[in-house]
């Protein structure tokens, strides 16, 4: 398959990521601060959004995972704004010839409520990855009280890319 022709035109990944509440008072989902009783624990500012959005993209090119590029053990990442994670994942779709063509995330939560936040993480993530608001969408579920979200003990958020030619 040397012939770029010959390569797909399309590729789609897909991402999930998850932290436990701790302390704080705000949660970073998809790059806004959404007021809450709790904080994540996490190394970076633990944005489940926007961590699962880059597993999707990288995942779509077989290009690892978010934790090779930036691992934990990485004191540079103490901290991160993870923005710098999505802008560089979208660095590297460019090198190789592709672009984001729309995402989908959802955020699985008992709370925060991530509705009155929605459109602020898609205009953040559009921005970021120089995208019309259309191609990118954001929404919530519970998991009805079940398991570690439905306990309130954390949450968790599932991506979805298509990724088409430059």
């Amino acid at each position: 398959m040397n012939n770029p022709s010959a390569l797909p035109a399309i590729r789609i990944g897909q991402g999930y990521d998850v932290h436990a509440f701790g302390e704080g008072d705000h949660v970073m989902l998809g790059g806004v601060r959404v007021p809450h009783s709790c904080g994540v624990l996490a190394h970076s500012d633990g944005d489940v959004v926007l961590h699962a959005l880059c597993d999707a993209m990288l995942g779509a090119l077989a290009l690892g995972d978010i934790g090779q590029h930036f691992p934990p053990s990485d004191d540079r990442w103490k901290g991160a704004d993870s923005t710098r994670f999505l802008q560089h994942c979208n660095e590297l779709l460019g090198e190789r010839g592709w672009r984001v063509g729309n995402a989908d995330v959802t955020v699985i939560c008992e709370r925060p409520k991530v509705g009155p936040h929605a459109l602020g993480m898609r205009e953040r993530i559009a921005g970021v990855l120089g995208l019309p608001l259309d191609a990118v969408s954001v929404k919530a579920t519970t998991s009805e009280k079940l398991g570690f979200t439905g306990r309130g003990e954390g949450i968790a958020a599932q991506a979805v890319v298509l990724l088409v030619r430059a």
